[in-house]
């Protein structure tokens, strides 16, 4: 539904820890209207040039708390993100990005926040892999982006 502002365009940035760079970092919003309970967050298929980053390499920083994983943010079942509250995605990767234009594609993975389907049951104990399309909700296809690294 708002797959064209879910990254922040001037957002990319490498992230450093104790002098060193570990990954990078975008901001987001949410692609439903309604914003979502955040134990439903499932991650992102996310590819940087053609490289896909993995759900397991991804962290999410949300509601002022520090980047969390999805195995936590499965368990913050109180905790909302509201529509237009920005998120910001990490990516472990050694080195980060080099300087300049990368192609960004981006899929959300927000399972059913209301209603019944049948594979919900099985979702909650198995999330679906984001990027197949199981579990995309109002994200329905992989979004392109092309972002500057900021400096």
């Amino acid at each position: 539904m708002f797959d064209s502002y879910l990254i922040r365009k001037d957002s990319l940035e490498n992230v450093t820890e104790n002098g060193k760079v570990v990954g990078f970092r975008f901001a987001v919003r949410i692609a439903d209207y309604r914003g979502c309970m955040l134990s439903l967050h499932n991650g992102y298929y996310i590819e940087v040039d053609g490289e896909v980053y993995p759900r397991e390499v991804q962290k999410f920083e949300i509601n002022g708390k520090a980047p969390r994983d999805f195995q936590e943010i499965k368990k913050a079942v109180w905790e909302h993100w509201d529509f237009d509250d920005e998120g910001y995605v990490y990516v472990e990767k050694e080195g980060g990005l080099a300087p300049g234009v990368h192609h960004v594609g981006i899929q959300q993975s927000i399972l059913v926040a209301y209603g019944y389907l049948p594979m919900l049951p099985k979702w909650v104990e198995e999330p679906p892999v984001p990027g197949t399309g199981a579990g995309a909700g109002k994200s329905s296809f992989i979004c392109y982006y092309d972002l500057e690294l900021q400096s």
